[in-house]
C-alpha cells in the first residue's frame, strides 16, 4: 500500500476534490479547483460475476491463476470487489471450485481484498423450463445444510450469499440456519407463489437475485412472485440493467416499486463478457453469438446464454434505462451492493481506498475507466 492523493471530480456536483489516501484508507477528502479532471468515484460492486474476458470460473479448468487473472480485468474495467459467482452442478465439482478460489485468494493479497466473499446460485433453483435458465437440470437438487457445511469447509467459511428458490419444502429451515450462520440468501430462478416469497422473506432472505430474470416467459397477471418480491420490502433486489435482460419501461418500473435503497445493479457477466463480437463455439451452449451490444446470445435464435457486460457498462446503460442521474447509478454498483459485500463501495473518510477515476457524458453505454487504485494501489494497465 502507497499513500497519496488521488484529483477528480465528484460525481454529484462536478466540482473538484482531492482524496487523500494512507495505508490504505481514506484519510481526507477536499475541495480543488475541477480543471478538466475525470470524476472520481469508489470502485464498483459486484455481487454477481461467473467469468469474464474470456476467463471462467464455472468449469473444471479454473485454477488461482485464472481468478487472479479475472480480477485484474475487472478491475482495468472499474470493478474493485466482487463475488465470484458458481452456478448450479455437482456437489464435487462446486467443492473443488470454492477451494480453488480460496486458494487464489491465499496466493494473492490483492484477491484477498478483492474477493470478501463468494456467490453460489443454486443448486436449489426451480427444476423447471424457464425458471431454471440455464443452470443444468442434472445437477438441480433441494437444499442442504449438510452441503452447505462442506461448501463452507471448502472455501474457509467464504460463502457468503446463496440464491435459491423459496419453493423447497427445506427452504424456510434452511434459510433460518444459514442466515443465523451470517450468510445472506437471495431468492431466485423461482417458480415460488408469493406466499413461499413472503415466507422466505420472513426466515431471513434479504435479497432478489436478478429480479425479472430466471422467470417463466409467460406468468399470471396478478398474483405472481415478481409483484411479491418488489412488494416486500424485506427484499432488495439486483438487476442486470444491460438492455437486454430488462426493457427499459420493465427496468424503471422496478427501480420505482424497490426505490433506491433497495436497488443494485450486477453484471452476472459470464466468460464471454468482454470478448470481441464474433460467433464463439462452447462446450455447453453450442454455437453463441457475441454482438457488438454485448448481447450473448445462443446463436439463430431470440434467446439469451449469459449477461455480456461489465459493471461499468450497465451502470451507465441504467442511467439511460432508468432515467437516473450519474450520481444515483453510481449508487446502485457502489454503496449499495456494498452493503452485501463487507461495506465497501464507500467515498468517504475511513473507507477503503479503492477508487476509479472515468470519463462520461450522457447518453454513452458505458464509463470510459481511466486509472483504479485498489488499497490505495494503482493497478497497472
Amino acid at each position: 500500500m502507497t499513500d497519496g492523493t488521488v484529483l477528480g471530480r465528484d460525481p454529484t456536483t462536478g466540482r473538484g476534490i482531492a482524496v487523500r489516501h494512507e495505508a490504505g484508507k481514506i484519510v481526507a477528502i477536499d475541495a480543488v479547483p475541477a480543471n478538466d479532471h475525470p470524476y472520481l468515484a469508489a470502485g464498483l460492486v459486484d455481487l454477481q460475476v461467473n467469468g469474464y474476458g474470456g476467463l471462467d470460473l464455472n468449469d473444471d479448468a479454473v485454477t488461482p491463476d485464472r481468478v487472479f487473472n479475472l480480477a485484474g480485468k475487472l478491475a482495468l474495467a472499474g470493478t474493485t470487489t466482487f463475488l465470484p459467482t458458481l452456478i448450479t452442478a455437482s456437489r464435487e465439482q462446486l467443492l473443488k471450485r470454492l477451494s480453488v478460489i480460496a486458494e487464489a485468494r491465499r496466493q494473492h493479497p490483492l484477491i484477498a481484498h478483492m474477493v470478501p466473499g463468494i456467490h453460489v446460485e443454486g443448486p436449489a433453483i426451480s427444476p423447471e423450463d424457464g425458471p431454471r435458465g440455464a443452470h443444468p437440470l442434472a445437477h438441480v437438487r433441494p437444499p442442504s445444510l449438510d452441503e452447505f457445511a462442506a461448501w463452507q469447509t471448502a472455501s474457509g467459511g467464504l460463502v457468503r450469499l446463496i440464491t435459491l428458490a423459496p419453493e423447497y419444502a427445506e427452504a424456510v429451515a434452511y434459510i433460518r440456519a444459514v442466515t443465523k450462520a451470517g450468510v445472506l440468501v437471495a431468492l431466485g430462478h423461482t417458480a415460488a407463489t408469493p406466499e413461499q416469497i413472503h415466507a422466505a422473506a420472513e426466515a431471513g432472505a434479504r435479497l432478489s437475485t436478478h429480479l425479472g430474470n430466471g422467470a417463466a416467459a409467460m406468468l399470471a397477471r396478478h398474483p405472481n412472485f415478481i409483484w411479491a418480491q418488489l412488494a416486500d420490502d424485506r427484499l432488495d433486489a439486483t438487476f442486470i440493467a444491460d438492455g437486454h435482460h430488462l426493457s427499459a419501461d420493465t427496468f424503471k418500473a422496478m427501480l420505482r416499486a424497490k426505490g433506491l435503497n433497495r436497488s443494485v445493479l450486477v453484471s452476472d457477466s459470464v466468460a464471454l463478457a468482454g470478448m470481441p463480437a464474433g460467433l464463439y463455439h462452447q462446450a455447453i451452449g453450442g454455437a453463441v453469438e457475441v454482438s457488438a451490444s454485448g448481447r450473448i446470445g445462443v446463436a439463430g435464435t431470440p434467446y439469451l446464454a449469459g449477461a455480456g457486460l461489465p459493471l461499468s457498462a450497465n451502470m451507465a446503460l441504467a442511467v439511460q434505462l432508468g432515467e437516473l442521474s450519474l450520481a444515483e447509478a453510481l449508487r446502485l454498483a457502489t454503496v449499495n451492493p456494498g452493503r452485501f459485500a463487507g461495506d465497501r463501495g464507500r467515498l468517504e473518510i475511513g473507507a477503503d481506498a479503492d477508487l476509479i477515476s472515468f470519463d462520461w457524458q450522457p447518453g454513452a453505454d458505458r464509463l470510459e475507466i481511466r486509472e483504479t487504485w485498489i488499497l490505495g494501489v494503482q493497478v497497472e494497465r
